[in-house]
C-alpha cells in the first residue's frame, strides 16, 4: 500500500525525492494510517481543487486495501 500512494503521489509532484509515507499501526477498528508529506510547492497538486484530487487518491488506497482486506486511512501533510 505504502508503494501505491508513492507511486500516486510521485506522477503529481514535481519534487520527487521529497515524498514520505510513514504508516502508524492499526487503531482499534482497524485502520492503518498512512500520512502523505511532499514539498511546500506541491501540496497544491497534492489536493487539487476542491480537495478533488486528494479525494481521487483516497478513493484509490480505500480500493486497493480492500483487495488485500484492510482498512486505510490517508493524511496529507
Amino acid at each position: 500500500m505504502e508503494l501505491l500512494l508513492k507511486t500516486i503521489a510521485a506522477e503529481l509532484v514535481e519534487d520527487k525525492d521529497a515524498i514520505e509515507v510513514t504508516c502508524d499501526e492499526p487503531n482499534e477498528d482497524g485502520i492503518v494510517v498512512y500520512h502523505l508529506h511532499v514539498a511546500q510547492d506541491d501540496m497544491g497538486r497534492i489536493i487539487g481543487k476542491k480537495g478533488r484530487i486528494a479525494k481521487a487518491i483516497r478513493t484509490l488506497m480505500r480500493a486497493g486495501a480492500a483487495k488485500v482486506n484492510q482498512k486505510v486511512m490517508v493524511e496529507i501533510e
